[in-house]
């Protein structure tokens, strides 16, 4: 590793308190970037997680996807904690801190609302961002791709349904242009565009995509951080007026993302899963599709609801927690293999 990805965590901590202060200094700024979306989904910040994604769709041989059954134990860890663990780790998490250990802290008439952004949150698993954490610990790119496209298609058909057994809530509005939008955005254009380079690449020979591959990584990295600035520069002024909320809400997600990476990575484990498809399952299992789950709670809430506060608090603990996740099961390979 050189020296820049070396200390990546210290880049990490200051791009947060340099988007929370620029978005304290400058919030014109940041809310004119943040207005330049489309279906709820930011398009600055799709532009730099295209930039982040690029170099592990650049690795993958679609014509390898169909080796991808070799794994299906850890398809089967990985949909097991999505969906049968998470959503309910959650509203058993968020029941016991903000209902009960933190309700006297918490606005009273907001409690309720709270509990379900961070349902909301947990119910839909991660899309794009994955693609990065697993090209950081070196996953298998094939998995992680069919994983992803897998989740998404079971998303289309048990999102509204799961939410609104846990919410108690009859009917659902799915936030079909959220959805639809961001699948397409993040993976299926990606990946179009990705194989049309790669083999643009091959055809100049092996050592062409190596280079190009050695070319992205920094940029790819920095596309990481810019992001981090962007998103809490975003929330700045939010972070900044209710920062003991803020806190408190980030605790059950903490918690939960940890919980269910853990899980996945032990299952995965005890099922002989190889590590490169057991790193990138936890990722998966610990992450969330947090553009569905804001959308989904401002259409339900509203967009001043304690139900979209905590979506927006998933999106300032996603980055930094799941770099932190990268770095345990990279350091853990060893403690994995040893079987």
């Amino acid at each position: 590793m050189g020296l820049f990805e070396r200390y990546l965590s210290v880049w990490v901590a200051l791009c947060i308190v340099a988007g929370i202060a620029l978005g304290h200094l400058v919030p014109g700024v940041f809310h004119a970037v943040a207005a330049a979306e489309a279906a709820q989904v930011n398009l600055p910040v799709a532009g730099l997680i295209w930039l982040m994604i690029v170099p592990m769709l650049l690795k993958i041989d679609l014509g390898a996807l169909a080796r991808v059954r070799e794994h299906w134990r850890g398809v089967g860890v990985t949909l097991f904690v999505n969906w049968a663990v998470k959503p309910f780790s959650m509203a058993l998490l968020a029941w016991l801190f903000v209902a009960t250990l933190f309700r006297g802290l918490l606005p009273a008439d907001q409690v309720d609302s709270y509990i379900a952004g961070l349902i909301l949150l947990a119910a839909a698993p991660c899309t794009a961002m994955v693609f990065v954490w697993s090209n950081l610990c070196g996953g298998e790119p094939h998995f992680t791709l069919s994983q992803v496209a897998l989740n998404d298609l079971i998303m289309v058909v048990a999102f509204a349904p799961l939410v609104g057994l846990l919410l108690g809530v009859a009917s659902i509005t799915v936030p079909w242009d959220t959805l639809l939008l961001s699948v397409a955005l993040y993976i299926v254009l990606p990946v179009v565009v990705a194989q049309a380079w790669r083999r643009r690449l091959l055809a100049s020979g092996a050592a062409a995509l190596t280079r190009t591959l050695a070319a992205l990584q920094p940029a790819s990295l920095l596309a990481l951080l810019a992001t981090l600035v962007l998103l809490f520069g975003f929330q700045g002024e939010a972070v900044l007026a209710q920062p003991l909320v803020i806190l408190l809400l980030a605790v059950p997600i903490l918690i939960q993302v940890y919980l269910n990476a853990g899980l996945a990575y032990w299952l995965a484990r005890r099922f002989g899963v190889a590590w490169c498809v057991a790193a990138p399952g936890a990722l998966i299992g610990a992450s969330n599709f947090f553009e569905l789950a804001v959308a989904a709670a401002i259409s339900l809430f509203g967009l001043e609801s304690g139900a979209a506060l905590a979506t927006v608090v998933g999106v300032l603990v996603e980055v930094p927690v799941m770099l932190s996740v990268v770095r345990i099961v990279t350091a853990t390979r060893g403690w994995y293999e040893a079987r």
